[in-house]
């Protein structure tokens, strides 16, 4: 029970910290070039994640040669997943944005079906069903108030969940932390190249400090993240993700004074209580091994 409870905190740090970082680059790209942002806040964060990994010992261990390429593979589709993301984001609320990334472990549920193999009842399938409406309650394409740059988001959730079908790809001798850097490594050159067309701004003391606290927040996510998936239960952890719902919540009010509609609330508690239904009947129902590629 003490490592459930350790993990489910991290978990709920991890979320916190994932959210805030969101909230930081939004509040930025108001006043900054968007690719600026990215860039800068890479550049720091892959100082952080590297020394991070030296001091945990992880930056001297080797990839195995099978691995790089699923590790090159996660990565770009990570990168890939970000852009869709980092564009919407100084458009749409901050809630609104949490809420439907928070339908990836139903895609990621849906696609494991389809392409590896894993067993998928019909209850979860129906689960997922109404997780997506939940999404289109959010987004509501051809209605008065639809925003294009919902479909943006939509599109990272795909992504982010190619991103994960590649990450089952991994094997366990490979280093997280590792994977972390090259994440960062890879985002970050291609901020590079997008903020060519930028005139960039020279940021105000404020500003860096910003920058300073989203690269802390990506530290920590990761950090968290790895530490919530290595104490505990995954069955009993994985559920806590959906606390990043309060917190787009809170931060979109407190920050940029963003009060989500009824409509929106209502389609992120149907994603939040099927995606925790979801993983609760994957707890209870025996895979076998899949047959699709690892």
């Amino acid at each position: 029970m003490m490592d459930n409870l350790r993990g489910a905190v991290l978990m709920m740090g991890c979320m916190a910290a994932f959210t805030f970082n969101d909230a930081s680059i939004k509040w930025l790209a108001q006043d900054m070039p968007t690719f600026q942002v990215v860039v800068l806040r890479g550049v720091l964060a892959i100082a952080l994640l590297v020394g991070l990994a030296h001091v945990t010992g992880a930056l001297r261990r080797p990839v195995p040669r099978a691995d790089w390429g699923p590790a090159l593979g996660r990565s770009l589709a990570e990168a890939a997943a970000f852009l869709p993301f980092v564009l919407a984001l100084p458009h749409l609320p901050l809630a609104n944005i949490v809420a439907i990334l928070a339908a990836i472990p139903l895609t990621l549920t849906a696609a494991g079906a389809v392409f590896l193999g894993e067993r998928v009842g019909w209850r979860r399938w129906t689960a997922i069903g109404v997780g997506l409406v939940g999404v289109l309650l959010i987004v509501r394409p051809g209605m008065g108030d639809f925003d294009p740059w919902s479909l943006a988001i939509v599109l990272t959730v795909i992504l982010a969940t190619v991103r994960d079908l590649v990450t089952r790809r991994l094997s366990p001798a490979v280093p997280n932390l590792k994977i972390a850097v090259l994440t960062a490594v890879v985002i970050t050159l291609m901020g590079g190249v997008l903020t060519l067309g930028e005139t960039w701004a020279t940021p105000t003391p404020r500003q860096g400090a910003v920058l300073v606290f989203a690269a802390c927040c990506i530290l920590a996510a990761y950090t968290f993240s790895i530490g919530a998936m290595r104490v505990g239960e995954v069955a009993v952890v994985t559920p806590f993700r959906y606390t990043s719902m309060i917190w787009g919540l809170l931060l979109g009010f407190a920050v940029f004074a963003e009060v989500p509609d009824a409509t929106t609330l209502l389609g992120a508690a149907i994603i939040a209580a099927t995606g925790i239904y979801t993983l609760w009947r994957e707890a209870r129902v025996p895979q076998p091994r899949a047959t699709g590629p690892r």
